[in-house]
C-alpha cells in the first residue's frame, strides 16, 4: 500500500536511515547493495566515468549490462541521461559488484518487456538474498518465494510467491474477520451479564469484568483503504478514431510506418515494445498532441479522450490538493449522483488533511494518484493510458484494471506490466523497432504464445538441407531411428505413479489446510508445502505430454 513504509523499511535496512526504535543486527563483513528508486548522481561526467570503475575484471561486466540495457554509447554525459536511463546505469553498476544481499526498489520501472524478463532470469538463478519492493506482479510471482506484507503498520509474513500470497492473505482476513466476529459476540453476552446487576464482590465475577473491559478496549481488523471508481457513460457516435497511413520519423529513426486502424467502440488494444520505439509518440498522435509526419487522425464529433501521460505531470507544488481538483470541477457526476471535489479526492484516498496540504509535500505515488484523478473525473469515452503503472500500487492497479474493463468506451493503453495487460487488453500492437507493427488478438499471454509458435513455424520453414542431411545416422544410409534414453524409458513407465502420488499428496494438504485454519503458523507452512506440490505436479503434467507425445511418433516410426 501507499505510504506503509516499503521503502523506508529498505532503507534502514542498507543502513541509509535509522528506526525510531529497536535495532538492526548485520553479519560482520555483510555486504549490502541497495539500488533505490531515484539514485543519486553526479552533475558532471559521463556515462563511462560513472559506471566503470578501471578494473577489467569488473569492468567488461559493466559494459555487457548496459548493452543489454539498452546503454552503448559510454561517452554520453550524465547530464543528458533520462530518469529511466540513470537508473539503467545504476542497475548496471549495481549488478557487476560483489554483494551478499541485493536491495531493490522498484527495479522493473522504466525497462521494457525483454529487459525485464533479463533480469528476472538474473535474479531466479542469482545464489544470493534478495529484498525489493515492487508493483510488478508476474515479477513477483517469478522471482520471490517469501512476501513481507506491511499493511497498517505490521508486517505479515507469506512463505510463497504473488499468487499464493494472494491465497493466504484471504485466509488470513477471514480468520481476522472470524476472530472479531466472536469477540463482538463475546461481548454482546458480557455487557448483558453486566446489565442485570452482578455484583463485582467474588473474585470469579471482578475477573469477568476485567475481561469485559478487555473485550470492550479490542479493536477490529483494520481494512484496506482502496481508491473508488466509477465508469460513467458518456455517448459515443458511430464514428470514433481513425488512423489511416500514419507515419512519423525523428531524423533519421523511423518510429511509425504507414499505419493504419479504426478503433471499434468499447475495444481495449495495448501497444508494446522495445524502449524507444514510438509507443509513446503513437499515443500523442492518437491524443492530438503531436502530428505525425504523414497520414491523417480523424475522430467521430462525440469523441472525448482522457490522455494519462507516462511523464510525471508539472504540477504547482503549493498549489493546495483540493484547488487542483476544483480547477477540473466543483462537482462531479457519478453513479450515486453529484459528489464535491472534496468527497472525490476522499474516494482516492486523500484525507481532509491531505487535501489541504500543498502538491509539493505529497509523495511521488500520491501524485500520480492525484493525476489519474484529474484524467478520470471528465467526462471521457477514449481513455488513452501510457505505462499506467508507473508508481501506482497493487491494490489501486487492481481497482484501475476493474474500471477499465467496465469502461463503457474505448482503452487504448502503453504498458509494460504484463499482469495489466492480461487483465485489460483484448488486442494488441507490437511494435518491431524499425516502424511497423503486428497485431495479436488476446492480452500478453496470448500475444506470446502466438509469437513463440509463429518463430517455431519460421525456423522450421528456414531450416537447411544440411540439418535433415545431419539426421542420419554415421553410415548416411537411413534416418537414425527414433527412440526413449534409458532415463526416459524409466520415467515413462513411472510418471503416471508420479502424478497419482503428487495428487494424493495435495488432497491430504488440502484436508490439513482445512483443519489448521485457525492456526497462523501452520496454515502457512501448510500453504508453501502445497504450493510446492502444485508446482511438482504442473511440471509432472508437462513432462508426461512430453513423452507420451514422443511414444506415438516411436511407435508410429515402428509401423512404416
Amino acid at each position: 500500500m501507499t505510504r506503509a513504509g516499503k521503502s523506508t523499511l529498505l532503507r534502514i535496512i542498507a543502513g541509509e536511515e535509522v528506526p525510531d526504535t529497536g535495532e538492526v543486527v548485520r553479519q560482520n563483513s555483510l555486504k549490502i547493495l541497495w539500488l533505490p528508486q531515484s539514485p543519486e548522481f553526479p552533475e558532471t561526467g559521463t556515462l563511462a566515468s560513472y559506471a566503470l570503475r578501471g578494473e577489467p575484471q569488473t569492468d567488461w561486466q559493466v559494459q555487457s549490462y548496459l548493452n543489454i540495457l539498452g546503454l552503448t554509447d559510454l561517452d554520453i554525459p550524465l547530464s543528458a541521461l533520462s530518469g529511466g536511463q540513470k537508473r539503467k546505469a545504476a542497475m548496471a553498476r549495481i549488478l557487476s559488484q560483489e554483494f551478499d544481499v541485493l536491495l531493490l526498489d522498484e527495479p522493473t520501472n522504466h525497462l521494457d518487456m525483454e529487459m525485464t524478463a533479463w533480469l528476472e532470469e538474473y535474479l531466479k538463478n542469482m545464489k544470493k538474498t534478495l529484498l525489493m519492493v515492487t508493483h510488478d506482479r508476474y515479477f513477483l510471482d517469478r522471482t520471490v518465494n517469501k512476501i513481507l506484507e506491511i499493511s497498517h503498520g505490521k508486517v505479515y509474513e507469506y512463505g510463497t510467491d504473488y499468487s499464493g500470497f494472494l491465497k493466504m492473505k484471504a485466509q488470513r482476513e477471514e480468520m481476522e474477520l472470524a476472530s472479531e466476529r466472536k469477540r463482538k459476540s463475546i461481548l454482546r453476552m458480557e455487557t448483558e451479564w453486566a446489565k442485570r446487576g452482578c455484583r463485582a464482590r467474588s473474585t470469579k465475577q471482578k475477573a469477568r469484568l476485567q475481561r469485559l473491559e478487555e473485550l470492550k478496549k479490542g479493536k477490529g481488523p483494520a481494512k484496506e483503504q482502496n481508491v473508488e471508481l466509477e465508469s460513467q457513460a458518456v455517448r459515443m457516435g458511430r464514428k470514433t478514431i481513425e488512423l489511416h497511413h500514419i507515419s512519423k520519423s525523428y531524423g533519421e529513426k523511423k518510429l511509425i510506418q504507414d499505419f493504419s486502424y479504426i478503433f471499434l467502440k468499447n475495444q481495449r488494444v495495448g501497444f508494446i515494445g522495445p524502449n524507444g520505439c514510438g509507443k509513446s509518440t503513437l499515443m500523442k498522435i492518437i491524443a492530438g498532441i503531436l502530428r505525425p509526419d504523414s497520414g491523417t487522425v480523424e475522430k467521430g464529433e462525440t469523441i472525448r479522450i482522457g490522455y494519462f501521460a507516462q511523464e510525471e505531470q508539472e504540477m504547482d507544488p503549493d498549489k493546495r490538493v483540493i484547488d487542483y481538483v476544483k480547477d477540473i470541477g466543483e462537482y462531479f457526476r457519478t453513479g450515486e449522483g453529484r459528489i464535491s471535489a472534496s468527497q472525490m479526492l476522499e474516494r482516492f484516498l486523500f484525507t481532509p488533511d491531505m487535501q489541504y496540504a500543498p502538491i509539493g509535500k505529497l509523495s511521488g505515488g500520491e501524485k500520480r494518484r492525484l493525476y489519474l484523478l484529474g484524467v478520470l473525473a471528465g467526462e471521457i469515452n477514449v481513455l488513452i493510458m501510457d505505462e499506467a503503472g508507473n508508481n501506482l500500487h497493487i491494490p489501486t492497479m487492481t481497482i484501475l484494471e476493474d474500471y477499465l474493463i467496465s469502461f463503457q468506451g474505448i482503452v487504448v493503453t502503453v504498458s509494460h506490466d504484463r499482469y495489466f495487460l492480461d487483465d485489460v487488453a483484448d488486442r494488441i500492437f507490437e511494435f518491431d523497432g524499425k516502424g511497423n507493427l503486428t497485431q495479436y488478438e488476446g492480452g500478453y499471454t496470448e500475444y506470446l504464445e502466438a509469437k513463440k509458435s509463429s518463430l517455431s513455424k519460421s525456423k522450421e520453414k528456414e531450416r537447411p538441407q544440411i540439418k535433415k542431411e545431419a539426421e542420419k545416422d554415421w553410415k548416411g544410409q537411413r534416418p537414425a531411428k527414433l527412440k526413449f534414453s534409458f532415463k526416459e524409458q524409466r520415467e515413462y513407465e513411472t510418471i503416471d505413479q508420479d502424478i497419482a502420488a503428487l495428487e494424493e499428496k495435495i488432497e491430504k494438504l488440502d484436508q490439513e489446510i482445512e483443519a489448521n485454519a485457525t492456526n497462523s503458523l501452520k496454515l502457512n507452512e501448510l500453504m508453501g508445502e502445497k504450493g510446492k506440490a502444485e508446482a511438482a505436479l504442473e511440471e509432472k503434467m508437462d513432462r508426461w505430454v512430453y513423452l507420451t507425445e514422443l511414444a506415438e511418433r516411436i511407435e508410429a516410426g515402428k509401423n512404416k
